[in-house]
This record gives structure tokens, C-alpha cells and sequence, in this order.
């Protein structure tokens, strides 16, 4: 009998490691052999923790499993309360166009074997034959793009660190996944490692760089332990180290953990962390992939955007490219939160829209009230209403309606959220992690904590006031925390009026 369970942290925190001891005790209680392969999440996470029981070698799901559902596995899965038949015949699984996420929660995550049979390296091995601007070039025509507020096409970073001219050079990996209501970076270092691994080689390969880094925060302790096995797995098998899979070419990494500053998530703090300074931001130029990690040039790229090089290099730029819509190719890797029936991770084609997400994937708010806005893009997104819920989801679609795609975390409110309050938390947060390097940063997110207090005890003239103040955010700090800040708050001001409405009536 052949039973899989995910080992991933949304999994545990929800008890699968007791389902897990529940499984083999009642397999030694009856007598009956058993493999527990554990995985990752296929990310269906209101399911978690979805055992799944291969019968005549396709894997049917159950779940939300208790330890207490476990003796009915044993006896008829067919008739199990909590049977959701064949897991890839799901509605949620069906859907979706997973590229980067092919393997996760089918795959034992630190098994090699198991990730070479499902395609693993075959990218790696068609780029061991290929020029580093061959490979760039690749990378260019697929139109991958950052997963950050910018969206920067990786191709053109790519090059950038190519054409610089260095006794050293290096591949660094933004892990710091820091935004609320986002864990795909998380879900594919615990569920898929080894395709991590593999996109900062072919990154390394195509750009020259020899040595490379995975700056992981410090609050995901699953992430840590099993990236940090698997690059000993595969520098022992020969994928890392100073002959990659026998080609006479280098490339070898390790795992750093930063303390948790929000704004490390910045590239260039990140650097200044990972170089053991204080995580502030530096001012550019000089670019990081001019001057990086110890001012030689570097390719910093987030998880999803490596862990994504691999596919293109196996199935080739075109099969990439033909996805999506716009300038925003390939796929979106969807993370729903908040207060939603069906939470999870979704990896679909660029261009579905906000109503789809929310209301049909999503299912609606899980408390049953209407939907009353969605923020995108982490704690520094807008606040999207539902008027705004046929915005198609793409960099520059999102962008035309007020709204930022980032790392495309979205997390839903129903209509008892205070909108004021939504933006009081975004500036104060602002205030909370500022590295305090730039002056519109640092002392206009307190004073605008100050502004909304304000506002919420009735001074209507503090609304042009907080305006202002949002403007100047915007357009002098040097990093995305203060420049971004504004948008939660201005997109609350502008779509939301009517939480405003004690203040207005006492500025009249």
C-alpha cells in the first residue's frame, strides 16, 4: 500500500505529521506493508492534510484527514468520508497550466531519482550544451519576468551580467518571502527543491557566475533544513561543484538565513545582509548587476523566476512564451488568502481575472459575506474593489487599474473589513520595517500613522494632508517600502469613500 502525505509547513501546521504517525501505527497494528512517500502540497491547502492512496496506480485524495479518519483508509478507501477521488481529476487541479509547479506534491522532494523521472535536470543538461548567451538568449525570448513590484524581465538582467566584465560573478536568490498572504516561494523550496537548484546553475552557466546564494528568512525553518539537504544531495550527485554533470564547467551554492527584515526583501539590502552589514538600501546606481555582491556583478531573481529557467530550457523559450497575454507571458503563480473559502496556490496562464480567482476558484469569502476588496501584491498593494474584479491579471492590466501584481499574493476582505484601518496598518507596517535610510520613508510613515489618526477622530483637512504625504512617499524613497506604501493607502482614499465619510462631514 502506497500512501502520500505532504511534510510542507502549511501541511504540518494543520496536523499532518499526526496523520502520518496515525498511518504507520494502524499499517503495524494490521500487519499491512506500507510506503509513506512524503511530498510537498499540491497547494489545494482547505484540503491539507490531503492524504492520497494509490489504487491501480492513480493517486485518489482524502482529505481534510484527521488521525481519526485514518482506520477507514485501511478498510474501504472507496466508501471513506472524506474521499475526493482521483486527485488530478479535481476541478482545482484541472484548471490550472502547471509549468513550475509540475512537480510539487507528486515528487518525495529530496529524492533525486524520483526528480530526474519527472523531468528533473533536462534542462540542465540541454544548457551544459549551449553558450551562456545562448541560454540568455533562451531566457529573453520566453519573456520571464521578476516577481517583484517591477516585474523586470530576467532576460535583460541576464545580460546585463553577462556583458560585465569580472574575475567573479554570482547568482543570488531572493527568498526573503516576506509579503503577506504569499508562500509559492516557500511551498516550491519545501515541495521542489531540486528545480531551485537546477535554475541557479543554468542562471550561473548562462552568465558566468561560479558560485551562488539562496537568502532564505529565518521564519521558515522547513525551507532551510530541506534546501539545505538537498544541495548536499546534489552537490554529492555531481550537480553542483566543480565538474556539473560532467561538463568541466562550476557551479556550486549554499543556503544563508537572514533575521526577518521586511526589507531585505529589497535586492540591495538584501546584498548589504548577505555581505554580514545592516540590511538598509543602498542607492543605484551602481546596478547589482554591476556592482552586487561584493561590488561584482550579480543576478539577484527571485525563487519563482529561477525555479521557473528550468522548464523554459527543457520544453524551450516558444512553449513558455505562448502563455499569457501582453508583455506578461507564461504563467502566474496565484496565492489566495484572507478571508476565502478556498485557500491555496493556483499556477494558471497570465490574463485570468480578479472575479475568477475570488469568486469562482476562491469560492467567495469564508464567512459567507460578500466580497468587499482584494489586495494584490502583499502589503504594499492596492486595495482593489469589486468594481474593479474583470481586471485581467497582468503587470501592465493590473498596473492600468491602480493595482500592482508583485509577487501575486492576493489576500481577499468581505464587507465588514474598516478600510481606514486596512490603511493604518499599511503605513504603519511601513513605519515598523523602514531601514530607515531615506527621509520620506523613515519619518512620512510615522507621521502619516499620525495623518490617519487623525482622519479616524474626524479632521477632515488631514485628507489632503495624507495625500500630499503619499505623493512624496512615492517619489523620494529610494526602495519599494516607502515608494509603495501609498498604494494600499490612496487606493483605500479613492475606492473606499465612505470610511471616510465622519471626516468629510466634519471638515464641512
Amino acid at each position: 500500500m502506497k500512501i502520500y502525505l505532504p511534510r510542507d509547513a502549511a501541511a504540518k501546521a494543520l496536523g499532518a505529521e499526526r496523520v502520518a504517525d496515525a498511518i504507520m501505527a494502524e499499517a503495524d497494528k494490521r500487519g499491512v506493508d506500507v510506503t509513506l512517500v512524503r511530498t510537498g502540497t499540491r497547494g489545494m491547502i482547505w484540503l491539507e492534510p490531503l492524504a492520497e492512496v494509490e489504487i491501480d496506480g492513480v493517486r485518489h485524495g482524502f482529505g481534510p484527514m484527521l488521525a481519526s479518519d485514518v482506520p477507514a483508509l485501511f478498510d474501504d478507501p472507496a466508501s471513506h468520508p472524506r474521499a475526493l477521488g482521483p486527485v488530478d481529476e479535481l476541478d482545482w487541479m484541472k484548471r490550472q497550466t502547471r509549468l513550475t509547479f509540475a512537480r510539487c506534491g507528486v515528487i518525495d522532494p529530496l529524492s533525486l531519482p524520483d526528480y530526474e523521472a519527472h523531468g528533473g535536470l533536462a534542462g540542465l543538461r540541454r544548457a551544459i550544451a549551449m553558450t551562456g548567451q545562448q541560454i540568455v538568449d533562451e531566457v529573453k525570448t520566453s519573456g520571464l519576468r521578476g516577481r517583484g513590484g517591477a516585474g523586470f524581465p530576467t532576460g535583460i538582467k541576464w545580460q546585463t551580467v553577462h556583458d560585465a566584465q569580472a574575475p567573479q560573478k554570482y547568482i543570488v536568490c531572493n527568498a526573503d518571502e516576506g509579503d503577506s498572504g504569499t508562500f509559492a516561494d516557500r511551498m516550491i523550496m519545501e515541495g521542489d527543491p531540486f528545480t531551485l537548484i537546477e535554475g541557479m546553475a543554468i542562471a550561473g552557466l548562462g552568465v558566468g557566475a561560479t558560485r551562488g546564494y539562496v537568502y532564505l528568512r529565518s521564519e521558515y525553518p522547513d525551507a532551510i533544513a530541506v534546501m539545505t539537504e538537498a544541495v548536499r544531495i546534489a552537490r554529492m550527485a555531481g550537480v553542483l561543484g566543480d565538474d556539473v554533470l560532467g561538463s568541466g564547467r562550476a557551479f556550486d551554492m549554499e543556503i544563508r538565513t537572514g533575521a526577518g527584515a521586511y526589507v531585505c526583501g529589497e535586492e540591495t539590502s538584501l546584498l548589504n545582509s548577505l555581505e554580514g552589514k545592516r540590511g538598509v538600501v543602498r542607492a543605484k546606481p551602481p546596478l547589482p548587476a554591476l556592482e552586487g555582491f561584493l561590488g561584482r556583478p550579480t543576478v539577484v531573481n527571485n525563487v519563482i523566476s529561477l525555479a521557473t529557467v528550468p522548464v523554459i530550457l527543457e520544453k524551450g523559450a516558444q512553449h513558455y512564451a505562448d502563455f499569457g497575454l501582453g508583455r506578461s507571458r507564461g504563467t502566474v503563480t496565484l496565492q489566495i488568502a484572507g478571508n476565502v473559502k478556498r485557500g491555496g496556490l493556483f499556477e494558471t496562464a497570465f490574463g485570468i481575472t480578479l472575479d475568477e480567482v475570488v469568486n469562482d476558484l476562491g469560492g467567495g469569502s469564508a464567512s459567507g459575506r460578500p466580497v468587499k476588496a482584494v489586495q494584490v501584491g502583499g502589503p504594499l498593494g492596492a486595495y482593489l474593489p469589486a468594481s474593479k474584479f474583470d481586471a485581467p491579471l497582468g503587470y501592465e492590466e493590473l498596473d492600468a487599474e491602480g493595482g500592482l501584481l508583485g509577487h501575486a499574493g492576493l489576500v481577499v476582505f468581505d464587507d465588514s473589513a474598516d478600510m481606514l484601518r486596512m490603511a493604518r496598518f499599511a503605513m504603519e507596517f511601513c513605519a515598523i520595517e523602514s531601514c530607515g535610510k531615506c527621509t520620506p520613508c523613515r519619518i512620512g510613515a510615522v507621521r502619516g500613522v499620525e495623518t490617519i489618526d487623525r482622519i479616524a477622530q474626524g479632521d477632515g483637512g488631514a485628507v489632503e494632508l495624507l495625500t500630499d504625504l503619499c505623493e512624496t512617499m512615492k517619489e523620494g524613497s529610494l526602495c519599494a517600502l516607502g515608494g509603495f506604501t501609498p498604494f494600499p493607502v490612496m487606493s483605500a482614499l479613492t475606492h473606499f469613500p465612505d470610511e471616510f465619510a465622519t471626516a468629510k462631514e466634519a471638515a464641512e
